[in-house]
């Protein structure tokens, strides 16, 4: 969150917005193989220069849906994503200020389909590998580490992960995405199997283009059966 503010600037802002409760964004992208999170760099205030997830201050006549959006369209530009709501982290000493509890939550994007723009009180926001997150303010990286645990957890039970590849695929890219989240390295034989399995998948009379080794099948998504494991879940263990 962007509790990059001194008690000055909390004062002044006091009328319209809370002063202990505010909301921080775990955004994720998967990009040339590898899972991203969008992080920003603080412009001011006592973690000026620092990094951390996006997020800030709740207004008091603002739901907290509404609240996350917004402040994630200021300072990133992301907008018109779906944002899930994760929990409450409030320790004590998270902020070193006062008490604030911060309301998490998160969404899967693709990078390609939105143009990352810093502003609102960040500096700069870009993405960052998972395996290469840097120190972030606060509690931050234990936000993003449940996060993933979360996310980790639904992507064996739902097809959520699936809407960050492009619309055409190869079993490999889907392979990858299923390895970035969760950190492990699968057998590829197996993998096809299983996912062929679950009738998931539509092959199409395509193959990649412009590739320097064997042109790999495309798939795409049934889309009915994209909604009817996404409603009833589905057991995707490896």
């Amino acid at each position: 969150m962007v509790e990059n503010v001194d008690d000055k600037t909390a004062s002044k802002n006091e009328h319209s917005a809370m002063n202990a409760i505010t909301i921080d964004c775990v955004i994720f992208g998967f990009d040339k193989g590898s899972l991203e999170v969008l992080l920003v760099q603080h412009g001011e205030g006592i973690s000026k220069g620092k990094w951390g997830l996006p997020g800030g201050w709740i207004y008091k006549k603002e739901s907290t849906d509404n609240a996350a959006h917004r402040l994630l369209n200021e300072l990133t530009g992301l907008d018109n994503i779906y944002l899930e709501q994760l929990k409450a982290f409030g320790d004590p000493d998270r902020f070193p200020l006062r008490r604030v509890i911060t309301i998490g939550y998160y969404a899967l994007v693709k990078r390609e389909d939105y143009n990352i723009k810093a502003g609102f009180t960040a500096s700069d926001a870009k993405w960052y590998k998972i395996n290469s997150i840097p120190d972030l303010i606060y509690d931050h990286n234990e936000i993003l580490a449940y996060s993933l645990k979360h996310l980790r957890n639904r992507v064996r039970q739902t097809p959520i992960g699936f809407n960050l590849l492009p619309e055409k695929f190869t079993l490999l890219q889907l392979m990858r995405l299923y390895e970035e989240i969760l950190g492990i390295e699968m057998d590829k034989p197996n993998f096809r199997r299983k996912i062929l399995h679950m009738k998931l998948l539509v092959a199409l009379d395509e193959k990649q283009q412009d590739v320097s080794h064997r042109a790999a099948q495309l798939y795409k998504f049934d889309p009915e059966i994209y909604k009817k494991l996404t409603e009833k879940g589905f057991n995707f263990e490896f």
